[in-house]
């Protein structure tokens, strides 16, 4: 992962993690059920985006470097990496 996602996605982890601790606090002190639900969806906006970024960086790295290599069975495996992660996500 370069510099830059890597420092963009600990960025966006720990505004994840501060949002996770308010969640917390809010259940904690019986908050409102609409309020907690908006912010577990910002929490889930912010691992997509996260998710986003590491999946865009990898397909400019080791996907690009896998197609372009002389090993079908090196492509395959990595095409299927990707095929498998889409399936699990749209199971959630």
């Amino acid at each position: 992962m370069d510099d830059l996602t890597k420092k963009t996605v600990k960025q966006r982890l720990a505004s994840a993690t501060g949002h996770l601790k308010g969640i917390e606090r809010m259940v904690d002190e019986d908050a409102y059920c609409i309020d907690v639900i908006k912010q577990v969806q910002a929490v889930q906006a912010a691992l997509s985006k996260v998710s986003t970024l590491i999946l865009d960086n990898h397909l400019r790295t080791c996907v690009t470097t896998a197609i372009r290599g002389d090993e079908p069975d090196e492509r395959e495996r990595v095409l299927e990496e990707i095929t498998s992660v889409f399936n699990v996500s749209s199971k959630l």
